[in-house]
């Protein structure tokens, strides 16, 4: 099956080829001269299907939309839907993680529990009036300090108590098993078959 990722982001396309596998040939939609939907959504949901219907009107085929974002507990929520853009430059993760450690400075260990959710919103065309939505939740906490070298966005601060390491610490094929976007998949894949 053909699908378009509603999404230029590098790192979540290379996730999610590696989790869909050989049954599905999921293209980026820049790959089309697609640009990014504006997310004018007030929840992952509404984000991943105007995302996945943008995506779908521009190239006719069905797409996947994948919104995702990290929520800090000490921080209300913050910065959910808006993790991408955070320090307010779109996919500047080094200056997201630096804004989200000045903001958990002096925040107890005990106080600094996160969860990275994930929404995955497949739609067969523009029009899907039945939007296929799957969910993923990561629980967690954030460091103090950045820990590791793969993955991207906030993996560095990311702890999993399951794993005993930061998301950055993760081979790929556990990151990609076991996290927000990862358990999506799952719940989205066991849907389409």
């Amino acid at each position: 099956m053909k699908l378009v990722l509603a999404s230029s982001n590098a790192g979540k396309l290379a996730e999610l080829r590696d989790l869909l596998g050989e049954a599905f040939e999921l293209h980026a939609q820049s790959e089309f001269g697609v640009v990014d939907a504006e997310e004018t959504g007030l929840s992952f949901v509404e984000n991943a299907i105007l995302k996945a219907r943008h995506a779908a009107r521009a190239t006719g085929l069905p797409a996947l939309g994948d919104d995702s974002g990290l929520c800090v507990d000490a921080l209300h929520g913050a910065p959910g839907l808006y993790s991408a853009r955070y320090a307010g430059v779109h996919g500047d993760s080094e200056a997201n993680i630096d804004k989200l450690l000045r903001k958990l400075d002096g925040v107890a260990d005990d106080a600094r529990s996160a969860r990275f959710v994930c929404v995955l919103a497949l739609v067969r065309h523009a029009d899907d009036p039945m939007p296929l939505i799957a969910e993923g939740v990561w629980e967690g906490h954030i460091l103090h300090a950045r820990q590791g070298a793969n993955g991207f966005g906030y993996d560095p601060v990311f702890f999993s108590p399951a794993h005993g390491c930061s998301a950055a610490e993760l081979p790929a094929d556990a990151k990609n098993r076991d996290s927000h976007r990862g358990l999506a998949l799952v719940k989205l894949r066991e849907r389409l078959l």
